[in-house]
């Protein structure tokens, strides 16, 4: 259902309520993502990583606490990473964008809590080098969960299991192939993975598209690495936002793309 049948100001409200919503679930991901890594219970109260002081929920305001505070701790005045306020504003475009994109609709929300789990697999890859399979196994439920609430859900299901099937295992050929001729790991099995999971969701061309623009968003991290910003060079980040790209525009990209070949 598209915004665009609503009023403006009920229209702006929603944008809004899916940007603070988007903002939050960008916190939540990032505690919980950090927490698992160094096993942590999700249910201890949040606090300074200096000076060990339990946070109010003032301090805890995605995006407004940070700018509020200046990125620091209100206690110690240490400063705070700014990869809190990066996380917070992604998710919060992101969530913005798909719901823009979407409207109020079942693609709008499969495609966010695609994108929620992706990113959530994109943290993780930065941090530790590896995309965990519970994360991958939870967006294939979800393409599942929503195919059969969809129209013609059988056939939705076996067109997406034969495209991740089929992209998946040339994604792995290719890669075996660029072992043996650098004599090396070239990609890790996480990737690939992620890329028949992506399958799921989109079709061959839309797939195409996203494999290109996979690359293109790696060669930017790539750059990052070598200029220190990453210490490796993970590439679950360049598939989460390859993906988002194809979920807001590969289908008007393919059919104007198409249309050039139109006598």
């Amino acid at each position: 259902m598209s915004l665009f049948i609503f009023s403006p100001f009920l229209t702006a409200y929603m944008l809004a309520l899916a940007f603070v919503v988007g903002a939050c679930m960008g916190s939540f991901v990032l505690c919980a993502v950090t927490r698992k890594i160094e096993r942590r219970s999700m249910f201890e109260r949040s606090c300074c990583p200096f000076c060990g002081r339990k946070l109010s929920a003032t301090d805890l305001f995605p995006i407004f606490s940070f700018l509020f505070l200046k990125g620091r701790c209100r206690y110690c005045k240490q400063k705070l990473g700014v990869k809190y306020l990066l996380v917070e504003v992604l998710f919060a475009l992101g969530y913005l964008g798909l719901f823009a994109r979407f409207g109020l609709s079942l693609d709008a929300l499969k495609f966010i809590i695609l994108f929620t789990l992706l990113a959530a697999a994109s943290l993780n890859d930065i941090i530790t080098n590896e995309i965990p399979d519970l994360l991958l196994i939870f967006s294939a439920a979800d393409f599942l969960v929503f195919s059969l609430l969809g129209a013609e859900p059988l056939k939705t299901v076996l067109s997406g299991i034969l495209c991740g099937v089929g992209f998946g295992a040339a994604i792995l050929i290719l890669v075996l192939i660029m072992d043996r001729i650098f004599k090396r790991e070239t990609m890790g099995g996480g990737d690939i993975k992620m890329f028949a999971v992506l399958g799921l969701f989109f079709g061959p061309a839309e797939m195409l598209l996203l494999i290109i623009s996979s690359c293109v968003f790696g060669l930017i991290f790539s750059f990052a690495s070598k200029k220190g910003l990453w210490k490796t060079f993970p590439f679950a980040p360049s598939l989460t936002l390859a993906a988002y790209f194809c979920a807001l525009a590969a289908k008007p990209i393919i059919s104007w793309y198409f249309g050039l070949f139109v006598l």
